[in-house]
């Protein structure tokens, strides 16, 4: 899977380690504490997905340039700061394979960091007057929260269709992924037209990326480190069960509806469960809508000229699907 990213990464190499040193530019403060957090967070980054979308839509429909260089900063400054807040509300001590910052630093400082971050961002645009930047992770950011309390909400009741658990992820995970593809066109002064459509394209891969991701609460084959089952454990309706219970009896739904809210943390229900759903053909159909999705963005790639960048774009799709964490 690492030789495919560094496949990925070929045409934007250069851009990609010039951006290293500009994100980490872009964190700095003159708070040592601050300094010694952001320093932290930029040795333990993962794989930078979202920038490598923003310079190869940029480098799609034109050249990566300054503007290119801190549309990307946002975009990572904006993730940073969601994950860092996630597992202050998670209470999760481990972001991949080290500790969190709430675990370091307590959740006090992480969430103050969370906030310095998301400043950063907005300030990164206001300060080279990138208005147009600013209207796009102003309403990514929105909707990101806008997205995490729907599905709070919808947990809570248990009543997710699959039209709001299309809503949720698009909110949760795809608006980001969106607003890359969109900020890497608006960098090349694209017109309202083109920048939609990078934006949609952004969307469906995000929306695939997003079911892939809850693919895994199925498989056994656990290579990410998430236990097998820890969304139902969480009461998360996704894709596999919501159109398992949809297709089910009256009986087998009312039993696992069940399992769902009181036996959520009974192992042998849960594993139970599992078994329903992939008898039942419910990742079957979760993969079909998934690559459903890709193929909507290959088309969109597809009314682009063939270059070395549309090539690593198509094989980022394939990745996002393919990918085994």
């Amino acid at each position: 899977m690492a030789n495919i990213v560094e496949e990925i990464k070929q045409p934007i190499n250069e851009e990609m380690k010039l951006f290293e040193q500009k994100f980490y530019e872009s964190m700095q403060s003159k708070v040592a504490l601050l300094d010694k957090v952001t320093r932290f967070i930029v040795t333990t980054k993962g794989k930078q997905m979202r920038p490598m979308f923003v310079f190869l839509c940029a480098k799609l429909i034109g050249e990566v340039n300054e503007k290119t260089y801190r549309g990307a900063s946002m975009i990572e400054l904006i993730h940073t700061a969601t994950l860092v807040h996630d597992d202050v509300v998670d209470e999760s001590f481990k972001r991949r394979n080290f500790f969190s910052i709430n675990a370091l630093w307590k959740n006090k400082i992480a969430v103050l960091v969370g906030d310095f971050l998301l400043s950063k961002a907005v300030l990164l645009s206001t300060d080279h007057k990138d208005y147009d930047l600013l209207s796009v992770i102003s309403r990514t950011i929105r909707e990101m929260s806008e997205g995490e309390l729907l599905q709070l909400e919808k947990a809570r009741k248990l009543d997710i269709t699959e039209d709001v658990y299309y809503e949720i992820i698009r909110q949760k995970t795809a608006t980001l992924i969106a607003a890359c593809c969109e900020i890497g066109a608006l960098s090349n002064d694209a017109d309202e037209n083109l920048a939609k459509k990078m934006m949609q394209f952004g969307t469906y891969t995000g929306m695939a990326f997003q079911i892939k991701d809850d693919l895994f609460d199925y498989l056994s084959s656990n290579v990410i480190g998430k236990p097998v089952g820890i969304d139902i454990k969480e009461q998360k309706m996704t894709l596999p069960l919501i159109h398992t219970l949809k297709i089910a009896s009256e009986t087998d739904r009312k039993y696992y509806f069940n399992t769902i809210k009181r036996y959520n943390n009974d192992q042998k229900r849960v594993k139970e469960l599992i078994a329903f759903v992939k008898s039942s053909g419910g990742l079957d159909y979760a993969i079909s809508v998934m690559k459903d999705f890709q193929q909507k963005a290959k088309d969109i790639l597809d009314e682009f000229p063939d270059s070395q960048v549309r090539k690593s774009l198509y094989t980022m799709l394939d990745y996002v699907i393919e990918r085994k964490f």
